[in-house]
């Protein structure tokens, strides 16, 4: 945009899709950070920051394929290479893990911070989201898998949302199916399509094309259908009988995943779709996602990526979830805004300073009037003042103090 479509009437704009928080929804949004960043060190996860800029050979290797039109590239001036900024963490995490922690028992890294992305996306349509998300390394069981979904409904209760259901897949049952078919990867990445818009006369057709054994062919269709309550799973084994064992290998792995997540989860209700594979290029594994009620997108997604470590030097199993916290925090609960701070007067009394050194120190939010200002105190988040009563600095109420006769007469 040339600099004659700016006038002094529009500088103020941002990019669509870029968005900036104002008090006190800034503090809210801060307090959330801490309160998830507190939660995963209760349960044992270490937080990690990667660099908010990479050379992009780095950011878009394993997973981060996926994300090659979603990262902004740039030219490293002092290099001459091309870099990207981030547009999703899990990849640098995982190179981290990978390349420089080098442990052998289990690992357990959390994040939270902004990425930028070329293109909105979530409820909030910003291409500036909070990422917030926890991986856990060097385990295959099932375990883990559950940790980690039980670690994600729980970051959603953080934030006040509920009533959350939880979507469930395995990727390995269609990636099975289509090596027992013998599809190329142009033919599984076609009805891969397909199956994500559920279009079944589509994908009959696609498959009436091609050469294969008439079993297979109803087994891939049959996906579209298999979705729902538990009644799914004992579907899916009576439909998919005939497939080989790494098909078998996944529904049995999905049926040990969501009893354990019934059994610690008894209040979070299940819904199967053997169609949905999220992340299907980099997943291995169980797949599934966090919805509620009157919103129609995932509010975090998670599920298994073994050996992307590979691509930094050392394969490990993996399991992890993200989600946005500025969705998360959009769609909470709003709580209202009540001022909790204790306003000083411009004063120099060494007992005054002393005073309001041991208020802070006690966690209290105090803040010095400045000499000449203007405005009213509640303008600034106040409550409280500090006043001298008896030769001595006390807090009082702001309806109890003389600053609130000075406000009204200004007012008036």
């Amino acid at each position: 945009m040339s600099n004659s479509s700016f006038n002094d009437n529009n500088r103020w704009l941002l990019p669509e899709g870029v968005d900036e928080f104002l008090p006190p929804q800034a503090e809210r949004l801060e307090r959330l950070r801490r309160d998830l960043l507190d939660l995963f060190h209760t349960w044992g996860y270490e937080l990690v920051i990667p660099p908010l800029i990479e050379y992009l050979e780095s950011l878009l290797v394993g997973m981060g394929h996926d994300l090659d039109l979603e990262t902004f590239k740039l030219i490293d001036q002092m290099t001459g290479r091309l870099m990207g900024v981030r547009a999703d963490m899990t990849p640098q995490v995982s190179r981290i893990e990978a390349h420089r922690l080098n442990r052998e028992a289990p690992v357990r890294l959390c994040y939270l911070d902004a990425v930028l992305r070329t293109r909105q996306s979530g409820s909030t349509r910003s291409r500036s989201p909070l990422q917030v998300g926890a991986e856990l390394f060097g385990h295959a069981g099932i375990e883990s898998d559950v940790e980690i979904l039980r670690l994600m409904v729980e970051t959603l209760r953080v934030t006040g949302l509920d009533d959350i259901h939880i979507d469930l897949g395995h990727v390995g049952i269609f990636r099975g199916l289509a090596q027992d078919a013998g599809l190329d990867q142009t033919q599984e990445s076609t009805l891969f399509s397909a199956l994500q818009r559920k279009a079944t006369p589509e994908i009959e057709s696609f498959l009436s094309g091609l050469s294969i054994d008439e079993k297979y062919r109803q087994m891939l269709v049959s996906l579209v259908d298999l979705n729902g309550g538990n009644e799914v799973l004992q579907d899916a084994r009576r439909c998919l009988k005939k497939a080989g064992k790494n098909v078998q290998h996944a529904l049995e792995n999905l049926g040990q995943v969501a009893q354990a997540v019934q059994q610690q989860l008894p209040d979070i209700p299940l819904y199967f779709d053997l169609a949905e594979l999220r992340g299907y290029r980099y997943q291995t594994g169980i797949v599934y996602a966090a919805f509620i009620p009157g919103h129609g997108q995932e509010l975090a997604r998670g599920g298994r990526y073994d050996e992307i470590g590979r691509v930094f030097g050392r394969a490990r199993p993996a399991t992890g979830f993200s989600s946005d916290l500025k969705t998360l925090m959009a769609l909470s609960p709003a709580q209202p805004y009540e001022p909790h701070a204790i306003i000083a007067p411009c004063s120099s009394d060494p007992l005054l300073q002393e005073f309001i050194v041991e208020l802070r120190k006690q966690g209290e939010r105090v803040i010095c009037l400045l000499h000449g200002q203007k405005g009213i105190l509640p303008e600034m988040g106040c409550d409280r003042v500090i006043e001298k009563q008896a030769e001595k600095w006390v807090v009082v109420g702001y309806e109890q103090s003389s600053y609130k006769a000075k406000d009204d007469a200004r007012a008036t």
